[in-house]
């Protein structure tokens, strides 16, 4: 009798340990396949945030483009054309900084020319407004600022080696088609200004005045 009741007891404790084996080996399964889904969710979502970003980034740049023309009440009508003119650059700088967490390896190396931009556009706004102020009395004796025009030149060769280096740092990029556009377009801008600038110093330089003999 006691050896029918101890083989019940075992049969009955072996079951017991296969069926939390079995519930185990259950949870388990069930846990790694919602690990699977949520890690594919994860993924999903980052697709769609990137995306989203990106638009993000381009309604930002419309709204800071409204805070720079606020920016311009008050200046004159000079201060107001230089400003008018070098706030795509800023623009463009505020929008390739918004962008690094979606440039993957080359988002930091992009911030970092971003910055080196940002602090040329505030000394090519003095320069710019040096030569737009100048009052045309000294223009009339002394001529144009060589002085402001060659520093402005500078700047000028300096931001055209750094649109190089963001050029090929937009190829380079193994980022969404969208977010290339994006730093092509700002690129772009960026280019266009130098260019200007660099017809700016050109012409200043140019301009003789009355005891202007060289």
């Amino acid at each position: 009798m006691n050896k029918s009741i101890l083989l019940v007891l075992i049969l009955v404790v072996s079951s017991l340990v296969f069926a939390a084996q079995g519930s185990d080996n259950a949870q388990t399964n069930s846990n790694q396949d919602n690990a699977i889904s949520t890690s594919e969710q994860t993924n999903n979502m980052g697709q769609v945030t990137q995306l989203r970003t990106a638009n993000e980034v381009k309604s930002m740049m419309q709204e800071k483009q409204q805070l720079m023309q606020q920016e311009m009440v008050g200046l004159n009508e000079k201060q107001q054309k230089v400003y008018q003119n070098q706030n795509q650059v800023r623009l463009a700088v505020h929008a390739l900084l918004s962008i690094e967490n979606l440039t993957g390896g080359i988002g930091k190396n992009v911030s970092a020319i971003a910055r080196e931009f940002n602090n040329s556009v505030m000394s090519t706004i003095r320069a710019e407004e040096k030569i737009q102020t100048r009052s045309g009395f000294t223009r009339f004796f002394a001529g144009g600022d060589e002085t402001t025009a060659t520093e402005l030149e500078s700047e000028v060769e300096q931001n055209e080696l750094r649109i190089q280096q963001l050029t090929q740092l937009r190829n380079e990029c193994q980022c969404d088609q969208e977010v290339k556009d994006l730093m092509q377009e700002q690129i772009q801008l960026m280019q266009q200004e130098q260019t200007r600038l660099r017809e700016l110093a050109q012409q200043e330089k140019k301009s003789k005045g009355l005891f202007d003999w060289s």
